[in-house]
C-alpha cells in the first residue's frame, strides 16, 4: 500500500499554482475509477487528495490537473486546459507526482 502527494509550480511566474482541481483515478475493469479529489492550497500542494490519507494499492493511476480555471483566474492564455499524468504504483513507498507548469508546456517527475 502506497501514499501519494502532488505539488504544482507555475514556472512562468515562479509561484505555486493554487486553486487547481485534481482528480486521482485508478485503472480497472476496462475504465478509470475515481479514488480521490482535491484542490491545491496556497502553496500549490494538495494534502487531501485521498480521504483520510488512505493507502493506495498497486496498479495504474491517472492524476488529472484541471488547469483551465487556474489560467482564467490568473488571466493567462494557455494551450492545455487539462493535464493528465498516468503512472504505475508497484511498491508501498510514498509517491510524489509534482507538476511544473507553464502556459504552453509542462513537466513532471517522480519526486520524493
Amino acid at each position: 500500500m502506497s501514499t501519494i502527494t502532488t505539488h504544482i509550480l507555475d514556472t512562468s511566474i515562479g509561484r505555486p499554482a493554487s486553486g487547481v482541481t485534481l482528480i486521482l483515478a485508478k485503472a480497472g475493469g476496462g475504465g478509470w475509477h475515481t479514488v480521490g479529489r482535491g484542490t491545491t492550497d496556497l502553496d500549490g500542494r494538495c494534502k487531501t487528495l485521498v480521504k483520510g490519507n488512505a493507502r493506495l494499492k498497486r496498479g495504474v493511476y491517472r492524476l488529472t490537473f484541471g488547469v483551465a480555471s487556474y489560467y482564467r483566474r490568473t488571466r493567462q492564455h494557455a494551450f492545455y486546459p487539462s493535464i493528465s499524468i498516468v503512472f504505475q504504483i508497484r511498491d508501498s513507498r510514498h509517491h510524489h507526482v509534482p507538476l511544473l507548469l507553464s502556459p504552453f508546456g509542462y513537466s513532471t517527475y517522480r519526486g520524493s
